[in-house]
């Protein structure tokens, strides 16, 4: 990276940390596609297994303590959440429902698994997913079966690894390599991975920077 990219990359990072800064609100909640918002803004998607850190991750990114609930109970989301960004709005994150609820009635993970497929294929506005992955734990099959769904939805995504300060950083540089290895067989992903920490705040103002530039604002 020459000095011209270091430079735009840091006035994109302060462009993202103001306006994460700014207005951030709780839209509504989806339980089937009917409910969904008007498509008139960008969106940007956050998926990943129960319990990998994605409401505390959302709450890091947008510099509030509760926007998005945290919970230790794996499966508590089971709709679409939506949040506005910007005043005006100029994008949207979306919380899905998490995967791999081991705990969850059949019955309602066959309803959330149709939920997720129809806003993947469906939503014209979603401009970027990202997949949030475990830094102590890597890729998992129910994670690669997200992946895949993704590629053939060709809703091209970011692989981001959460929890980053929960291990080792010799363990954190086998994981990344590992990850990255899988990542570039995947042709909807994107080569680039985010390494994060929502408690130590390690990778987020470079996780901002994405999305604001995946949302195109």
């Amino acid at each position: 990276m020459n000095d011209a990219e270091g430079r735009e990359r840091e006035l994109l990072a302060r462009r993202a940390a103001k306006l994460f800064s700014g207005r951030v609100d709780f839209l509504l909640s989806a339980p089937q596609l009917k409910f969904l918002p008007e498509p008139t803004v960008p969106e940007i998607a956050f998926c990943g297994r129960s319990n990998v850190g994605k409401s505390s991750l959302l709450n890091a990114l947008t510099g509030r303590r509760s926007i998005a609930r945290a919970s230790v109970t794996p499966g508590r989301t089971q709709e679409l959440n939506f949040f506005e960004v910007g005043e005006p709005t100029l994008f949207r994150l979306v919380d899905m429902p998490g995967y791999g609820f081991a705990k969850a009635p059949p019955a309602v993970v066959d309803k959330w698994k149709k939920l997720v497929k129809s806003y993947l294929r469906g939503r014209q506005v979603l401009h970027r997913n990202l997949v949030l992955i475990d830094s102590r734990h890597g890729i998992k099959d129910v994670d690669r079966d997200m992946m895949q769904m993704l590629d053939e939805a060709a809703v091209g995504y970011r692989v981001v690894l959460t929890k980053a300060d929960k291990i080792k950083a010799s363990e954190l540089d086998k994981t990344i390599e590992k990850v990255a290895d899988e990542v570039r067989k995947h042709p909807a992903a994107f080569p680039e991975l985010h390494v994060t920490s929502a408690e130590k705040g390690m990778g987020i103002p470079e996780l901002r920077a994405a999305v604001l530039l995946d949302a195109g604002v």
